[in-house]
């Protein structure tokens, strides 16, 4: 039998598939390759073992403006010319570490299960690939070629995610590259091996921090501070330029760059820009960007009777299959002190938090208001929404753009239909 070469990638095209669509609301600025999990999203962690690689996208058409925006250097929904080299096709819900993509070989497609995870494509195997056409055409494809039992594993909702984080912290803190770390013997309480521990050289951490490594790895990135009585349990990364004050930090949590947060964070997942600055118990969740969650506000990750968590997707009930679930809340979403979100809620984006005092629906779906305990559409459509989003991003160096405006303007309209069905179940 002849030994397939190993591809020598020229490009690589990350896919969103018909599973997209389970992910809001933390996909609704963003496809799902760039959903955090570890350290990474899946496009940077692939990217990094094919960093000579040009690379593009098949993402959502309402996504491609942004995407294109913030990636200029990126093929965003374009046809793909095979004759150009060889073409690597990545499902963008694929977890998966450095030595998985070892079985990846010329003329072969990667599957677990039913489930295309990604296709290797040859000059030979057509002139070009028309976009529209997308996956369907991809798993033709795919099924001409030496099918190959794919490792590592596929995400379907924004709960595994959560749930595979401890897992994948720990995979992406060994395939990481390491520079000489940050002397952390002075004033520091240190509990377990040093070696399951990195601290970038530019980061600060001050006396009375305790990093506790028994029970998984942690990363601290560059320019990040670590204030006094923080408590930070591996496996954990604390990203760029964050900051934590007299946080506990549970195992199997993830914060992204430029955050603040404080008060007690257990397997979470904060995407990045975002604030979560005061006491409150955040756990089993996935907080995306610019979202701020005002002092006291908390979740529940456990129901009383320890039965499994249903979470309300799109206002459409889903399944977990686990009983540790906490909530999912969508981009430039803000909570007022004292908010209490129930087990396995869904809070959609540019809403407005204001609680009354008790449990909060679990359902409140973006462009919506809590007011005096009652479910509302945000009373002026999007204008103070975007008044607020172009005012936080610029607080952080960030620039709202006109392509963003268009963006939330037409998910204004997307998300119509599910704003006023919560709100008739609300009357």
């Amino acid at each position: 039998m002849t030994q397939r070469k190993e591809v020598a990638v020229d490009r690589i095209v990350f896919f969103e598939d018909e599973q997209a669509l389970n992910f809001s609301p933390i996909s609704l600025f963003r496809p799902v390759f760039e959903l955090l999990c570890g350290h990474y999203s899946v496009r940077e962690r692939i990217s990094k073992s094919f960093a000579d690689s040009s690379w593009g996208g098949i993402i959502r058409p309402e996504l491609r403006e942004i995407y294109q925006e913030e990636h200029p250097e990126a093929s965003i929904n374009t046809d793909v010319n095979f004759r150009n080299g060889q073409t690597l096709f990545i499902d963008g819900r694929w977890l998966t570490q450095k030595k998985d993509l070892d079985s990846i070989k010329e003329g072969t497609a990667g599957w677990i299960d039913d489930e295309l995870v990604w296709l290797a494509v040859e000059p030979s195997d057509g002139v070009e690939f028309n976009c529209p056409g997308q996956v369907e055409s991809l798993r033709s494809l795919a099924q001409t070629k030496r099918r190959v039992q794919a490792t590592g594993r596929l995400v379907h909702y924004p709960w595994d995610l959560v749930s595979h984080n401890g897992e994948q912290l720990t995979l992406d803190f060994n395939d990481r590259s390491k520079d000489e770390s940050l002397d952390i013997s002075q004033n520091l309480g240190l509990v377990g091996d040093a070696k399951n521990v990195y601290v970038h050289q530019s980061a600060e951490l001050d006396p009375f921090v305790v990093l506790d490594s028994r029970h998984g790895p942690i990363w601290i990135d560059e320019k990040a501070k670590i204030q006094a009585f923080t408590r930070i349990e591996g496996p954990a990364y604390i990203g760029r330029e964050t900051q934590t004050f007299r946080a506990n930090i549970r195992e199997g949590t993830s914060i992204g760059p430029v955050c603040r947060v404080g008060g007690e964070i257990e397997e979470s997942i904060i995407h990045g820009f975002a604030n979560k600055y005061h006491d409150g118990f955040l756990g089993h969740s996935y907080v995306c960007p610019w979202v701020n969650l005002g002092a006291l506000t908390t979740n529940s990750d456990l129901k009383n009777d320890y039965s499994n968590v249903s979470v309300p997707l799109a206002g459409k009930g889903i399944k977990s299959n686990s009983n540790k679930v906490g909530c999912f809340i969508g981009d430039h979403t803000k909570t007022a002190l004292c908010s209490l979100f129930n087990t396995g809620s869904s809070i959609g984006a540019m809403s407005l938090i204001l609680p009354g005092g008790e449990l909060l629906p679990k359902h409140i779906p973006s462009f919506s208001r809590i007011w005096h305990g009652q479910l509302e559409e945000l009373p002026d459509g999007t204008s103070s929404a975007i008044s607020t989003a172009e005012y936080a991003m610029g607080r952080r160096g960030q620039t709202f753009t006109p392509a963003m405006k268009r963006h939330i303007l037409s998910l204004f309209e997307k998300t119509s239909a599910e704003r006023e069905l919560a709100l008739s179940r609300n009357r």
